[in-house]
């Protein structure tokens, strides 16, 4: 059992959890107060111990389903707690003969039609008969997965087979149906929606039940590690803006919110630490008065810096639009530690966007005008930095100041068109600080069309911000 907790931590860090050996002795002594045999106990035990963010819950939960996927009551001592086998020897047990256990479970339906199996099925979900749903997964993916030892097909492909052969879509409304029929007539829309969700739930429920019985069988003929590997996925902070998915992006805008609490905490964290001004010296001389004349307790002067303003110039063209719109979304969420933020887009052209950020509650929104209302387009609406820093310069380059922090976003990629490096020159005799953020990985600046060094030599500093955890190291230096 040591092993294998052991081994799934491995794996937990391998994900990119951190785990540290406080909450690896932690998650050992939690599954001594449990009672193993209840899985579900079993699992949030560990969640407990090892999660510390919701965001990792979702990886948390891939390793251990794959993980713990070839636990069942044959590998349970007499004392309730899991038998000294080896993962490998247990994998090549179920290699042999986890199909043969699965025909002798469910062995008298292998003679079923599948008119019959579907009958049976639509029985189970109509009495949440859970025992009978999980005897129909293991013969559903027997029958209709098609899965074959050492095909190297992904699970996903086989759930399809299955689920389509199912039809779990007309099981809902064959349920709808028999609810109705059972009062006679027509439900209330309550009922109507109360009915429609309990059997949605159980649906889903039977649909977790194939997708487990998958799992299993993938493990028993590839092995816990390589399916591991096989379903890892980045975390929310590790997802690159530039190629994220669309389930990924949902993450990301999960993860964004806890994160800029975060910052905004920091920020304001380290501005109060960092007020301590130069020695008082008439004040320190007073208070050394009460010990004998010794300036025990140095005085400081306590200066009151205002706080400072931001001004975001971001591309939003091609790509780098995601980029764009989550670094908006982060500066604006942790807005209330400047004293003014104002939002600059630009392709060809150039557009300030502040207002569309001002007195709304959902930055979402505001992100969605940016992107569709934004005068960004000059002739062709292909970027031009230069052009697009020109046209700054013009209309609000006096509006820098020394409280000005300017970040400016994009890859500096700029069709060989003129760089205009001077403006961002000027930009830093003015400024505060000038921060340029790239969303490309540092190996492909200065390559094909991209001029990033001809500005990143005129700012405070180049940063690589392909995700959020990139993104919250740079705010973290950010004053």
């Amino acid at each position: 059992m040591l092993d294998l907790l052991t081994g799934f931590i491995v794996e937990l860090r391998s994900a990119g959890l951190p785990v540290s050996l406080t909450e690896n002795l932690d998650a050992m002594l939690a599954v001594k107060v449990i009672p193993i045999e209840d899985r579900q106990a079993f699992k949030y035990a560990l969640g407990a111990t090892l999660v510390k963010s919701n965001a990792h819950w979702k990886a948390f939960e891939t390793v251990f389903e794959v993980y713990f996927s070839l636990r069942n009551p044959d590998l349970m001592g007499t004392d309730g707690e899991m038998s000294d086998i080896d993962i490998e020897e247990l994998a090549q047990r179920m290699r042999m003969g986890g199909q043969q256990q699965a025909n002798q479970q469910g062995g008298a339906m292998d003679s079923m039609t599948p008119q019959e199996l579907a009958e049976m099925l639509y029985k189970a979900l109509l009495n949440a008969d859970q025992a009978m749903m999980r005897a129909i997964a293991r013969q559903a993916v027997s029958r209709f997965s098609g899965m074959e030892p050492g095909r190297p097909v992904g699970g996903t492909y086989y759930l399809y087979r299955t689920l389509r052969n199912l039809d779990l879509d007309g099981m809902l409304e064959r349920l709808m149906e028999e609810s109705r029929q059972q009062v006679g007539g027509e439900l209330t829309p309550l009922e109507e929606r109360l009915e429609k969700d309990e059997f949605e739930s159980r649906i889903n429920q039977m649909r977790q039940e194939i997708e487990a019985e998958i799992r299993r069988r993938l493990v028993a003929d590839r092995g816990v590690e390589a399916m591991a590997r096989t379903l890892r996925k980045p975390l929310p902070e590790d997802v690159d803006f530039m190629h994220a998915t669309r389930e990924e992006m949902v993450s990301l805008r999960k993860a964004i919110y806890p994160l800029t609490r975060k910052l905004a905490v920091r920020l304001a964290r380290k501005r109060r630490h960092g007020r301590k001004g130069p020695l008082d010296f008439r004040n320190t001389v007073r208070h050394s008065l009460s010990y004998g004349g010794v300036p025990a307790d140095p005085k400081f002067k306590f200066p009151r810096p205002a706080k400072p303003e931001i001004m975001v110039i971001a591309d939003i063209s091609g790509s780098v639009a995601a980029f764009a719109r989550f670094t908006l979304q982060l500066v604006y969420a942790i807005s209330g530690q400047f004293s003014k933020v104002r939002s600059f887009v630009f392709i060809d052209g150039i557009d300030e966007v502040t207002k569309f950020f001002e007195g709304i509650e959902d930055i979402t929104e505001a992100v969605h005008r940016v992107n569709t209302e934004a005068d960004v387009i000059w002739v062709d609406g292909h970027s031009d930095y230069g052009h697009a820093f020109e046209v700054f310069w013009s209309k609000w380059g006096k509006e820098i100041s020394p409280k000005t922090t300017v970040l400016l976003l994009g890859d500096a990629r700029n069709n060989y068109h003129a760089s205009q490096a001077w403006v961002v020159k000027e930009m830093r005799k003015k400024a505060r600080h000038v921060y340029w953020l790239n969303p490309e990985p540092k190996s492909y600046w200065d390559t094909g069309d991209s001029i990033l060094s001809e500005y990143s030599s005129h700012t405070d500093g180049a940063w690589e911000c392909r995700n959020l955890r990139q993104l919250e190291r740079f705010v973290e230096n950010l004053d």
